[in-house]
């Protein structure tokens, strides 16, 4: 047993039995230990690092804003929470800041990398810009995603907040604000392809014409009218049938102030208003009708029963094999009668009257429709005479004149056609500087068999005709209230007043003097905008080789 002041050995000190001593490592093992050490640890942080970008990764899979966006349930009125929706025509820079919910159809969108997308949303005639930005917990790259493939027409829900824009965004009607959207919800989708993009249809000719290197789709008459569904949602055509509304609307509203009263008379008749050519038979039970040429009878029998001033707004039928640009089949008459107390001019003056009211109020009160339908269709602002000398009147005989001293053969002027309208149209526009005119004192051989002869040369009828650009837009006179002379005009027309027993009749109970005009809405609006095909200002236009859609 050793001593307990005997040292002890280690381990590492006591040589093994039969060995030698040790070696210390060399510096080259101790170099390549060194080594394997420090790439131990590199991998060790690798793997560490990888693992955290595997958890990230992971964690960005997992979309937090699924309940902000995507396709909402069919709706069925399931609910009703009442929530405020905003129109984009109220969007203001003074709502910088303010939270919004919009319903609008996707015009177009853009998405720009992975994070942003823009949009211009679209309500009739107005256009917003809308920004879908990537944002942490607020809108994920999902969602982006989502948005960015929605089809152009889409109509969707968008939640977000006015901002005032940075500058003056050029492809947006309202250009001064936008939206920054926070949720964005699909209400309806397109199904199929589009016949054509809205944004080409509502290109003006002049701009497809002037960047013939981009290659602008041009969008024509027929592809629109085929699509017309399509076509109407152009701003320029929510323009358009705002504007075919106001007229209307002005026409009632000033008749109603002279006291007149609506009437409503039926579009089937036993007999042709003015002569069988224009006119659609149908069957009728055992028999046959005709589709209303005009009120014309009703209204007549109207003032007979003491209606004194009468107006009628409704559908006209004219079975007149024509294509032109100012014709159709079927169109809206905007009608009148009134008795007169002197003389048929009381008329005329009225229906002057009305139109300066309607242009007065159109140029008044719906300037930013105009202005819409002229960034598609360019156009010279109508003209009229609005100061103390009053409507351009002239006879039948001045404007033969006129057309005369331009070199038209007077012998070619027994009346006065299409070409030749829109001639003297150029002429009093150059002469007169207006595009607003009445013609009186039209031949008798062509005014219908109810109009009134002129008192002192039965050649001439108490009859007019009002212009717009050289063109007809209400022909009107005073008609003939005593049966005889109704009768004998009948005759002189190839008419048997048998078969138009009870409008004669009407007469015989005794009937004011009267007159009155039809006016084409149609063609009104066509030529106060100049759009240059009546087609465009009607909404699902009919004419010999179009019936739907």
């Amino acid at each position: 047993m050793a001593d307990a002041t005997e040292p002890t050995q280690t381990p590492a000190t006591i040589p093994p039995e039969g060995g030698d001593a040790p070696k210390e490592p060399s510096k080259s093992e101790l170099k390549k230990r060194a080594k394997e050490a420090e790439k131990a640890k590199k991998a060790a942080e690798k793997a560490a690092k990888q693992a955290e970008l595997e958890a990230q990764k992971a964690a960005a899979e997992v979309d937090f804003a699924t309940e902000l966006y995507g396709k909402l349930p069919l709706n069925q009125s399931q609910s009703r929470p009442r929530r405020t929706h905003t129109q984009i025509a109220t969007l203001t820079p003074e709502m910088d800041g303010t939270p919004v919910l919009i319903r609008a159809r996707v015009q177009t969108s853009r998405m720009q990398g992975s994070k942003m997308v823009f949009f211009n949303l679209r309500q009739r005639t107005e256009s917003v810009q809308a920004l879908l930005i990537v944002a942490p917990g607020k809108v994920s790259k999902q969602m982006a995603k989502w948005a960015g493939g929605l089809s152009m027409e889409s109509i969707v829900l968008v939640e977000g907040t006015v901002k005032k824009a940075p500058e003056i965004i050029k492809n947006a009607t309202i250009g001064n604000v936008e939206i920054h959207i926070s949720q964005i919800h699909l209400v309806s989708g397109i199904e199929g392809v589009l016949p054509f993009n809205v944004e080409d249809a509502t290109r003006p000719d002049a701009e497809i014409e002037a960047n013939e290197e981009v290659q602008f789709k041009r969008v024509l008459l027929d592809t629109r009218l085929n699509n017309r569904v399509i076509d109407l949602r152009t701003q320029t055509n929510q323009a358009v049938f705002k504007l075919q509304h106001a007229i209307g609307g002005l026409f009632r509203e000033y008749l109603e102030g002279q006291g007149f009263t609506e009437i409503h008379s039926p579009k089937l008749q036993a007999a042709a208003t003015e002569s069988g050519a224009s006119v659609f038979k149908v069957n009728y039970f055992k028999g046959n009708a005709f589709l209303a040429q005009s009120p014309q009878l009703a209204k007549q029998m109207a003032i007979a029963a003491d209606f004194e001033r009468v107006y009628e707004i409704g559908p006209v039928f004219r079975a007149e094999d024509s294509n032109t640009h100012r014709h159709m089949t079927e169109f809206i008459g905007l009608d009148l009668e009134m008795a007169i107390e002197e003389h048929y001019h009381e008329v005329m003056e009225l229906l002057d009257g009305l139109f300066l009211h309607m242009f007065r109020s159109l140029r008044q009160k719906y300037s930013r429709e105009i202005e819409a339908v002229r960034r598609q269709f360019p156009a010279d602002e109508f003209k009229w005479r609005d100061g103390p000398e009053g409507t351009l009147k002239l006879s039948f005989r001045e404007a033969v004149d006129l057309l005369v001293e331009d070199g038209v053969p007077r012998e070619k002027l027994d009346d006065i056609d299409t070409e030749n309208e829109k001639r003297l149209g150029r002429l009093v526009r150059a002469k007169y500087d207006t595009d607003y005119f009445i013609i009186d004192k039209f031949p008798m051989a062509l005014r219908p068999f109810y109009t009134m002869p002129d008192p002192e040369d039965p050649t001439l009828s108490n009859s007019y005709d009002f212009f717009m650009r050289g063109e007809e837009i209400l022909s009107g006179a005073q008609r003939v209230h005593d049966p005889t002379l109704l009768a004998e005009g009948m005759r002189a027309k190839g008419i048997d007043p048998a078969s138009m027993s009870s409008y004669l009749d009407a007469f015989k109970m005794g009937c004011p003097p009267h007159g009155g005009g039809g006016i084409g809405l149609e063609r009104v609006l066509m030529l106060f905008l100049k759009l240059n095909n009546i087609r465009r200002a009607s909404l699902f236009p009919r004419d010999p080789k179009r019936l739907e859609p």
